[in-house]
């Protein structure tokens, strides 16, 4: 039997928990999604869902909110704090250590669940086109592992940097952070690159915007004291 939950946990049945060790990486995500509690969570529901060893998993679900435009105060400030822990924490090859602050912040349920199932819809499409082993020597430890989990942490770096009213600030390195995801837990390699080239992309992103913000800044600026 399943030990009995209180509304701010997560409800799994045994089924339900065996199911999210066995099935493919959607229908976990998915399951973790239709089993949120009716009225908030926490940072830390959302890590004992996966489980300890799922913490790519978890990186993959965090994202999900950042696909579509949906605005939930502090969200990407503490989902990234919480992917950046996981990045250092792969780093290290250390279990998941959450700050006290950061595992116990509630968000609404019902926006997350709407954002998060909006979301899964660019999950379900990269995961058809990932293929497991595919350039897999990308996906190891040694060298590479350094490299892609430093990728994690600038991804989440990126996902936390105070541009969120803008569009696609949050969708670029969240996108990074999704393929990343994918890519190491299905070991491929070409899921990894385009993670890469996406952090990349939004590097240059965000300097044009701060470029073009300090352009127009200065401009405002001659023509008041003009």
């Amino acid at each position: 039997m399943s030990t009995p939950t209180t509304d701010h946990q997560l409800h799994l049945t045994a089924e339900e928990e065996e199911a999210l060790r066995s099935d493919s990486l959607g229908e976990k995500l998915a399951l973790v999604i239709r089993n949120l509690p009716p009225d908030s969570l926490t940072v830390a529901e959302l890590r004992d869902a996966v489980g300890q060893d799922g913490l790519l998993l978890l990186s993959a679900l965090l994202t999900l909110v950042f696909m579509i435009p949906v605005s939930i105060p502090g969200v990407s400030t503490v989902f990234g704090a919480a992917i950046l822990m996981v990045g250092v924490c792969r780093l290290f090859g250390r279990g998941l250590w959450l700050p006290r602050r950061l595992r116990e912040r509630e968000f609404p349920s019902d926006k997350l669940r709407t954002a998060l199932g909006t979301g899964m819809k660019w999950f379900h499409r990269l995961e058809r086109i990932s293929k497991p082993h595919r350039w897999g020597w990308l996906g190891g430890g040694g060298a590479m592992a350094f490299v892609n989990h430093g990728a994690l942490i600038l991804g989440a770096l990126l996902l936390m940097m105070p541009f969120g009213l803008v569009p696609f600030s949050n969708t670029l390195p969240a996108l990074a952070l999704l393929f990343l995801a994918i890519g190491l837990l299905q070991r491929d390699g070409v899921c990894i690159v385009l993670g890469h080239l996406t952090n990349v992309a939004t590097i240059m992103y965000f300097g044009v915007l701060i470029v073009g913000g300090g352009a127009t800044i200065h401009e405002i600026w001659k023509r008041l004291c003009g």
